[in-house]
């Protein structure tokens, strides 16, 4: 199968890549940087010129399946750019897949699409849930607008299916690399202790996922895709920071309301001063890690076969001999 994936110089990408070539597909990324070729050629990649952003017409190789990986993503992103990017960019790609010659359309979406705006904790929710098109997170309502509009574009001989990913984690992930800083300098501290349900997907069983899809004749669905083990947003961080040499047992913990207050106040000065990046605590981040927030994969499981097959201790030992930040 000819397979052309976006946003391969990403996490999950550059993990996708060798893992589709070695299944025996042939496989393009889309890149608008030609000093990424080098790398992607690596991976066993074969690196084609464009941009998701640019007003030029959209023109893809002869493909069978589009993995649309690629998304603007920051906490505290504004509407603009983030719309541009992952909704426009969504509809331009969905034409040229198309035009394209491909049967198969995979957008990977989030989980947090069914987050409401209130910070109400959620558990074992499913596909039946409402999404959140107008969120106050431009990051949440972009990919909920474009989910919509990939489902919308099934058709018999396109089909379009939807992966709705929690906290995806794995070996040389931001999040992962980002904590062990974040934790020695102070600035780490837990939202009501952390000890709240909190679904994650580790990198090989979202790429698990995204090769059934592949292979299935589902179209026109939304499946969330999750860890078999359920855990807790303090154990998931515990676990991360003891491979780091590093505990979590002292560290300071805020309730939601006030860091829901205080994220609206930096968000605000962010603005003001016009920063680029996030403030160190956003509306949007405690929105998304600090309320209980697990999804159910039933769905996935019966329709695609899916099994999660990394288990979260196998997960754990991949992040050996890997060099920590």
């Amino acid at each position: 199968m000819k397979i052309l994936v976006t946003g391969g110089t990403g996490f999950l990408g550059s993990r996708l890549f060798p893992k589709l070539v070695q299944a025996g597909h042939e496989v393009f990324a889309l890149t608008r940087s030609p000093g990424s070729h080098r790398a992607l050629r690596a991976s066993g990649a074969l690196p084609v010129d464009a941009d998701l952003d640019s007003a030029t017409p959209l023109a893809l190789p002869t493909t069978d399946a589009v993995v649309h990986a690629a998304a603007l993503f920051r906490f505290s992103v504004p509407r603009e750019p983030c719309f541009p990017a992952n909704v426009d960019g969504t509809v331009a790609l969905l034409g040229a897949a198309e035009k394209a010659g491909a049967r198969c359309f995979i957008f990977m979406s989030a989980a947090g699409v069914v987050m409401d705006e209130s910070g109400h904790p959620t558990n074992g929710i499913d596909e039946s849930a409402r999404t959140f098109p107008n969120h106050f997170s431009a990051y949440l309502a972009s990919k909920a607008q474009a989910e919509a509009l990939v489902l919308a574009a099934d058709k018999p001989v396109l089909r379009m299916i939807a992966l709705r990913l929690p906290a995806i984690w794995g070996p040389q992930d931001p999040f992962s690399r980002e904590l062990s800083r974040a934790i020695k300098s102070g600035q780490f501290a837990f939202i009501d202790r952390g000890e709240y349900a909190f679904s994650t997907c580790h990198v090989d069983n979202v790429i698990e996922a995204i090769g059934l899809a592949l292979e299935s004749g589902v179209g026109g669905r939304a499946l969330f895709i999750a860890d078999r083990e359920q855990t807790t947003f303090r154990e998931f961080i515990a676990s991360l920071a003891t491979l780091q040499g590093l505990s979590v047992d002292k560290l300071h913990s805020l309730p939601y309301w006030l860091v829901a207050v205080i994220g609206r106040v930096m968000d605000s000065g962010s603005r003001l001063m016009r920063r680029k990046g996030d403030p160190p605590i956003s509306r949007s981040m405690m929105r998304m890690i600090g309320r209980e927030f697990s999804i159910n994969d039933n769905a996935a499981r019966r329709v695609l076969g899916y099994v999660g097959r990394t288990s979260r201790a196998d997960g754990l030992r991949g992040y050996e001999g890997c060099e920590a930040s």
